[in-house]
């Protein structure tokens, strides 16, 4: 070649060999230098790391409340939104933001009769107090909530319990399903309840007595399984699929997917069939004796069927444990502590509260019970990283993103994330870029293609290929993330978008948060 030509050989040479690393990472750009070479160049943003407690949509403590159907008190919207501000909770030495408040149900005058039309009228009032105030509500219903102590074996809590016939709870899920289908978007997940004090399956009249006044070793026979997955099979359809209910024991969950002889090394749910809409996706767990005991008080039991005893040993405790781990991950967990007598839900090194709470999951617990155990975390020096984690807590870490597109073509960004939370979140939220014109302040938002509930415990790296219209508007653009709620009812409500533990990123006003990068579209 004479000199002419191999210089015009070398330049396309050049180009290409930049034009290949473009299309192979998607978000390299190209500059011609005065010598002919030509390098790639990459846009990198880092983000600076919280450690600042404040609240976030469906996780952390929550607050309690109660009504009964026979003395029914109304949830008040300037109360639920304060608990949204730092406040303290009677008998704890701890400070807590709660964005989720449980509701007991007490259906005490109707064990026998219908729901009243009053009471679910009452019910929508709740709904439209927690959406004025932006909380989520995890209601459960219940017969009863009081224990009634006498001569049986257990004595402090003896029968007639209380609860309400299968043929009864069946209708009252038919009558609650319109008001908890028409106000899913602020119910953050429902508990199973109905059977047994408190609705938690075990003190029951009508659906297997698991107690030790239950006799026969108290083994629960095929008929109460069937009852109870008639139950929770009636719940789940009361609910939108989009919403999950949570079960008291993980044996219950296998025995409704794969039937009253179930083993205990069922299959947990895969991560393929995480997050859909079939039954096995949506059935979480509450755990209301959390680190009680070495079994958590009976959640960690085969509670046995008309082919096989009870049994409570070590090959059954790590089974159901190794279940409800591998579960947990793509389901809603929560619960609450029960007693303080049990060294193990200290915090670390003595006990193991925080790796427990991380191995199975934990999204939310109750601020306000039990505080003996609550306290100890406070005083052992865990409870702030408790109330942090608990749930997501998403951390962008660096980003690399172009300082330019031009129209009609695609905008590629990396975003680097940290989940230091103990769950991803369970409920649904469409991620969304945002482009604010820095002159007009016109926003352009584009749907990405994450799933925010698969972004796991640990560090992700989100990449995005965005395609700009041809027609869009030339001009400077700041960048933002969005992260809302999936309902359009509160889709543009700061309170229920994800706010991302970074200094110098939120924007309380729009619930947006700011990538700190402007990029020019021409």
């Amino acid at each position: 070649m004479n000199g002419f030509n191999d210089m015009i050989y070398k330049n396309l040479r050049h180009y290409s060999v930049c034009l290949s690393i473009a299309v192979a990472t998607s978000f390299a750009s190209c500059k011609s230098e005065d010598s002919g070479l030509v390098k790639v160049e990459k846009i990198n943003v880092t983000y600076t790391e919280s450690t600042e407690d404040f609240p976030n949509p469906e996780r952390g403590f929550y607050r309690y409340s109660e009504t009964n159907s026979s003395d029914y008190s109304l949830l008040d919207a300037a109360e639920l939104k304060s608990y949204r501000s730092l406040q303290t909770i009677p008998s704890a030495t701890y400070d807590v933001y709660s964005t989720l408040v449980f509701r007991y149900y007490i259906l005490d005058n109707v064990i026998t009769t219908a729901i009243s039309a009053d009471f679910l009228s009452n019910m929508e009032k709740d709904m439209v107090a927690a959406r004025t105030a932006g909380v989520k509500l995890i209601p459960r219903f219940v017969y009863t909530a009081t224990a009634t102590p006498g001569t049986c074996p257990e004595g402090f809590i003896c029968p007639p319990y209380g609860d309400a016939a299968k043929s009864v709870v069946l209708n009252h899920i038919t009558q609650l399903k319109t008001v908890l289908t028409n106000n899913a978007d602020v119910i953050a997940c429902v508990q199973l309840g109905f059977m047994g004090i408190w609705g938690e399956n075990y003190y029951s009249d009508f659906f297997g007595d698991a107690s030790l006044n239950g006799g026969q070793n108290s083994t629960l026979t095929d008929q109460n399984w069937l009852d109870r997955i008639e139950v929770l099979k009636a719940l789940l359809a009361a609910m939108p699929t989009d919403r999950m209910v949570q079960v008291r024991y993980p044996q219950f969950k296998q025995r409704y997917l794969f039937g009253v002889n179930s083993v205990l090394t069922s299959a947990p749910l895969a991560e393929l069939a995480a997050f859909g809409v079939e039954d096995n996706a949506r059935i979480g767990y509450h755990n209301d004796c959390f680190l009680a005991s070495t079994n958590d008080f009976g959640t960690f039991e085969d509670y046995g069927n008309s082919s096989g005893p009870r049994t409570s040993d070590g090959v059954v405790l790590n089974a159901l444990r190794d279940y409800m781990k591998a579960d947990s991950k793509f389901v809603v967990v929560g619960g609450e502590t029960c007693s303080d007598d049990y060294s193990l839900n200290d915090c670390e090194p003595s006990g193991k509260a925080q790796q427990e709470l991380a191995d199975m999951h934990f999204s939310y617990l109750n601020a306000h019970y039990n505080t003996a155990v609550n306290n100890d975390w406070q005083s052992g020096g865990c409870m702030d990283n408790i109330k942090k984690n608990l749930g997501y807590r998403f951390v962008l870490q660096t980003a690399v993103i172009p300082d330019h597109v031009v129209k009609g073509t695609s905008l590629n960004l990396v975003l680097n994330v940290k989940n230091a939370g103990y769950a991803s979140p369970y409920n649904k939220r469409t991620a969304k870029l945002v482009l604010r014109n820095t002159t007009s302040g016109e926003l352009k938002t584009f749907d990405l293609a994450t799933d925010v509930r698969r972004w796991f415990s640990g560090t992700l790296k989100v990449e995005e290929s965005i395609k700009i219209p041809s027609d869009f508007p030339a001009g400077k653009y700041e960048m933002l993330l969005n992260l809302p709620d999936e309902y359009a009812s509160i889709a543009s409500r700061p309170e229920y978008s994800i706010r991302l533990a970074n200094n110098n990123v939120w924007e309380e006003t729009t619930g947006f948060n700011k990538l700190n990068h402007t990029i020019e579209v021409h």
